[in-house]
């Protein structure tokens, strides 16, 4: 006779064989199930090309023109009429300095000439009165009225008043000269912008205490922008004024073709790179952008290039859909190279030969059979 708890037992063991039966009978049912069909995908196939021998590096966007502006003599900042942002023209006043000693100087020497100019009038006064108190005396003397002493001495004395006209006009241009410098010194407490640009950067503020040389902030010109690319030293000699590069710049979305316009004859001794430099003629640059050069290096290799809307990104995964001859789409993982134009290159996970989903690829699943 069976008891309650052996009947349970053999109830729960026929339900988990009848399970487990139920299971694998769908799991069959789903393996042999045919994939579904989709149309209006277009297929390439893969056929080993030239691919050309490339140079990827990357780079930043700097300013062709730019400027520090600094002060040339110390003083403390008491006017600052910009800030980071501003468009600033060629001779605009950007702030000014307190340097009064300076202010004085200038007023001391503007006092200087008028003295000077006071004292070759009374130089100027006295030799004509010597000049004609000379005049007077050679009149006398040639009529034999005075002695040759007396004629002497005021000959002398028209003498020395020439030399005193004459050293009052030295002291006058040396006051005059004197007065331009300190005025040229008054001028640099004003801090003028030295070009017509935008303000990237500012390193002081109202009240800071400056000396000759610090830099105060920092100008570049709007017009004209390029990419310094970093060079491998040892690419030296492939890499020349004129080589084409595909310059990508991501931040603005834009990728061109252009050449290197300027190299560098020197080298970074701590990266061993040199500077390869770009011209860039777009909108919406900005110093300090990042940006990529793929430089052709007049050789080329063997490699599989597919268009660049046949690859698909799921996060972290590159791949393709590969359709055998059957016609089953199945996905491929691949490593993808540099970009050529609007195909890109295909480093590992294609063969020559294979056929790939190259439009319609978001009708396409794992199985689907392609018509």
């Amino acid at each position: 006779m069976i008891n309650r708890t052996s009947l349970m037992t053999l109830l729960l063991a026929a339900t988990l064989m009848w399970g487990g039966c139920s299971n694998k009978h769908e799991s069959e049912k789903s393996v042999k199930a045919p994939g579904e069909v989709v149309k209006g995908v277009s297929l390439e196939t893969i056929k080993s090309v030239a691919v050309p021998e490339m140079l990827d590096v990357v780079g930043t966007v700097r300013a062709r023109t730019s400027a520090v502006v600094s002060t040339r003599i110390p003083g403390t900042i008491s006017v600052l009429r910009v800030r980071e942002g501003d468009r600033v023209k060629k001779g605009q006043v950007l702030g000014q300095l307190d340097a009064q000693e300076n202010q004085a100087a200038a007023a001391v020497a503007v006092a200087g000439i008028e003295e000077a100019r006071r004292a070759l009038d009374e130089a100027r006064t006295r030799k004509k009165l010597a000049d004609a108190t000379f005049e007077r005396f050679s009149k006398l003397f040639g009529e034999q009225a005075i002695s040759r002493q007396e004629f002497d001495v005021k000959q002398s004395e028209r003498e020395l008043a020439a030399q005193g006209v004459m050293r009052a006009e030295s002291r006058l241009k040396q006051a005059q000269e004197g007065a331009r410098a300190a005025g040229t010194l008054s001028d640099y407490t004003r801090i003028v912008a030295p070009i017509s640009g935008v303000i990237t950067s500012k390193q002081v503020d109202l009240g800071t205490t400056v000396f000759p040389a610090q830099p105060l902030m920092t100008i570049e010109d709007e017009g004209s922008y390029q990419l310094e690319l970093a060079i491998p030293e040892s690419m030296a000699v492939k890499v020349r004024p004129g080589s084409a590069v595909l310059v990508t710049l991501d931040s603005i979305n834009s990728n061109f073709e252009t050449k290197i316009s300027e190299i560098v004859p020197s080298a970074d001794p701590a990266s061993r790179t040199f500077t390869a430099k770009v011209a860039l003629n777009r909108k919406g640059l900005k110093s300090g952008l990042f940006g990529r050069g793929a430089i052709a290096l007049g050789n080329s290799v063997n490699g599989v290039l597919v268009p660049k809307g046949a690859i698909v990104e799921r996060g972290a995964l590159t791949s393709v859909w590969s359709v055998a001859n059957d016609g089953v789409a199945r996905m491929r993982l691949i490593k993808v190279g540099k970009q050529i134009g609007d195909r890109v290159e295909i480093l590992s996970g294609l063969s020559d030969g294979e056929r790939v989903a190259v439009s319609g690829i978001e009708k396409v699943n794992e199985g689907s059979k392609v018509e």
